[in-house]
């Protein structure tokens, strides 16, 4: 097969936004395109270094007497997304990076503005659904996380030098009605006369 330069892809995210949260149970994304669910809730702007999808594999190499390696076997599978959401002043961010319980926003007032109380304590962070939108051109990718959970938020900085961030990786859990942790759908963007 030739190589076709056309073929390759950065990965930038729509103008709408490249991050979206539901609940899970929310109706499931089909292809790459078609408008998702009322339920998800765009979080922003990302920081500069994009999305990074993580397919993780371990194994472990049975060797028979003598030494030879005989069989290889998949000891563990994990699929992760890592991003830095940076609008702190987004509801739904707080929401998502510090759980929806631990968030009370009260809307903007004669004398004060929006106003948001976060909670910071040990509570598990629940499963969410997470989508993932990506562009070039007319291209457009889409990834697919039913069952996602922040496992990991990074250390938030206040300082002049740069803007208050929320560093996040999102474990995506094998979906047993998917058969997959996450599903990513293509969409070359080329329609045939």
């Amino acid at each position: 097969m030739a190589t076709n330069s056309a073929n390759v892809l950065a990965g930038k995210p729509l103008a709408t936004g490249g991050v979206l949260v539901a609940p899970v149970g929310s109706t499931a994304p089909t292809n790459a395109t078609t408008a998702l669910d009322a339920a998800f809730k765009a979080l922003g702007y990302v920081g500069e270094d994009g999305l990074t999808e993580a397919a993780e594999r371990s194994t472990d190499k049975i060797k028979a007497w003598g030494g030879d390696v005989v069989k290889v076997v998949q000891t563990d599978y994990a699929v992760t997304y890592s991003l830095t959401l940076i609008e702190t002043l987004n509801a739904d961010v707080l929401k998502t990076v510090h759980g929806s319980g631990n968030v009370t926003t009260t809307a903007a007032t004669v004398s004060s503005g929006t106003l948001h109380a976060v909670k910071l304590n040990s509570d598990t962070l629940p499963r969410q659904a997470f989508v993932f939108e990506v562009k070039d051109g007319d291209a457009r990718i889409r990834i697919y996380v039913p069952q996602g959970q922040i496992t990991e938020v990074g250390e938030v900085t206040y300082s002049d030098e740069d803007v208050v961030s929320y560093e996040v990786t999102v474990e995506a859990f094998r979906d047993s009605a998917l058969g997959a942790n996450a599903i990513k759908y293509i969409d070359d963007g080329v329609f045939d006369a």
